[in-house]
């Protein structure tokens, strides 16, 4: 769960945070009462692919916390000095040793109660060529049919899934832009 008001001391000098609303802003931040730096929480971007071989999606069971044991599609936090494509490619290697090529941003999500938004590129599978990283316990592909709904580790990657079987049946793909509760 995102905790809001988290900074206690100041990332500049080490003095103690207080949250209050500086001049010429129009919400509390946590500021330094030593040396007056401003420190801003802001939302941490997720990074995925829905890799797609013929008719069936590539989805990872995952070896780490949260969710251990559930499926999930590729995805993970962005890094700094990537862009949404190169953290997505980059998570899509590190998780199922994929080799992939993106074939353009489908769902944008954001999940305010986690203070995150998450980015799923559609991705075409270079080959069947594909293992589990070190987060990933087994890498299979599913059909829409064969797909663990229930064993799903994240709603975003559940709506994310639902939104690109119902482009597929239509045979058109589009951006998709939503909240998750």
């Amino acid at each position: 769960m995102f905790q809001a008001r988290s900074i206690r001391h100041c990332k500049t000098c080490g003095g103690a945070a207080e949250y209050r609303v500086p001049a010429d802003d129009n919400r509390e931040r946590a500021v330094c009462g030593v040396c007056g730096a401003i420190h801003y929480e802001n939302p941490l971007n997720v990074v995925g692919t829905v890799p797609a071989w013929r008719d069936k999606v590539l989805l990872c069971r995952r070896a780490i916390e949260p969710r251990h044991g559930f499926w999930t599609l590729p995805a993970g936090f962005m890094e700094l000095g990537e862009t949404t494509e190169e953290g997505a490619l980059r998570e899509t290697t590190e998780e199922a040793g994929a080799r992939v090529t993106l074939q353009g941003l489908f769902s944008v999500l954001n999940v305010v109660r986690v203070g995150q938004v998450h980015f799923f590129y559609r991705a075409e599978l270079h080959d069947t060529d594909f293992a589990p990283g070190i987060e990933s316990l087994e890498v299979q592909l599913f059909r829409e049919d064969e797909i663990p709904w229930d064993e799903l580790a994240f709603r975003t990657v559940r709506e994310t899934l639902r939104l690109y079987f119902a482009d597929r049946a239509r045979g058109a793909f589009g951006l998709h832009c939503g909240d998750i509760a």
